[in-house]
């Protein structure tokens, strides 16, 4: 009994050494999505400060496919360490668990969340060629499309999926889904007119936005933003009550030791009260984050909730 508990004791002080001396190594941050895109932007504006902090290189590692489950599946697999950071959002950890029928993880048992690094509406964009000019000409010019829209997304399962879901059924006009791997492959889709119609966040088609070449309908915030005041909400199109936020945080392997946790969470948290930080977020119509483990927790489980009960009511099942 007496070595049963010198070996326990034992193994937690080398846990807490271990802990203690976080980061010993590099630190790499999976992106469930491409190069360029939003989840891109946070995750390298973070990891340049977070570089500074831990006086080690913070790796990212783009894994983008399966709506984000590629990349959220290799955080959940990996050692439970610290060492191995994913950018989490509402797809592959919230909406998952209700479309799927089998995931390679299981988001509430194999990962931790660690903190909410940011939200944002969605926006509706079109092509520029597109006749419509307001949210209101866009559904009656949709209706007569005979579902011949195509909708392009940044992946199947993802916010930007199931927003345009839930606005099809409160609006009422046929369209097909076209997934792709990220926002700046669909955004391109929307440019060349291969689909007619987009909802994700703004950044990754301000590119696209300033040259020209696409245009924005309406945001999915229930009240207009900082940074979009020109821009109508949808909710006070004609759709009250209209809300759809993508949101995103740093996950890491179920088991991760609290005192790596709690460092990471504390680390993110001072960092996004960085000006340069907090200046860049929102230039790109970002709305920090921040807070505890425990919050973001209690905040995944709501959404998981809201949005269950919607994809469940519009029936979207992903084999």
């Amino acid at each position: 009994m007496k070595k049963a508990l010198a070996l326990l004791t034992g193994c937690a002080l080398a846990l807490a050494a271990s802990a203690q001396d976080w980061p010993a190594k590099p630190v790499k941050l999976v992106v469930p999505a491409p190069a360029g895109s939003s989840l891109d932007f946070i995750a390298r504006t973070l990891g340049d400060k977070l570089r500074e902090r831990w006086k080690q290189p913070v790796v990212i590692d783009n894994k983008a496919g399966a709506g984000g489950m590629l990349g959220m599946t290799a955080v959940a697999k990996a050692p439970a360490d610290g060492y191995t950071l994913g950018v989490g959002f509402n797809g592959p950890i919230a909406f998952g668990p209700h479309m799927y029928k089998k995931m390679a993880y299981d988001p509430a048992k194999d990962l931790l969340p660690i903190v909410l690094t940011s939200s944002q509406p969605n926006v509706l964009a079109v092509a520029a060629s597109n006749p419509a000019k307001t949210l209101p000409e866009f559904v009656a010019w949709a209706k007569k499309q005979g579902g011949k829209l195509n909708y392009a997304s940044v992946g199947a399962g993802s916010s930007s999926h199931l927003t345009m879901e839930l606005f099809r059924s409160v609006a009422g006009f046929d369209a097909t889904h076209v997934p792709f791997a990220g926002s700046p492959p669909a955004g391109i889709s929307l440019a060349s007119e291969e689909t007619q119609a987009l909802f994700t966040v703004a950044p990754a088609l301000l590119p696209l936005i300033h040259g020209g070449r696409i245009r924005l309908l309406a945001a999915t915030s229930l009240q207009r933003t900082e940074t979009m005041k020109d821009l109508p909400t949808v909710a006070e199109a004609g759709y009250p009550g209209f809300e759809a936020l993508a949101w995103n945080g740093l996950f890491s392997a179920a088991g991760t030791p609290p005192e790596v946790v709690r460092r990471i969470n504390a680390d993110v948290n001072e960092v996004m009260k960085d000006k340069g930080v907090r200046d860049a977020f929102t230039k790109q119509g970002l709305i920090l984050g921040g807070g505890s483990p425990d919050e973001f927790k209690t905040f995944i489980a709501a959404e998981s909730l809201k949005w269950g009960a919607i994809i469940k009511k519009v029936g979207i099942s992903i084999d």
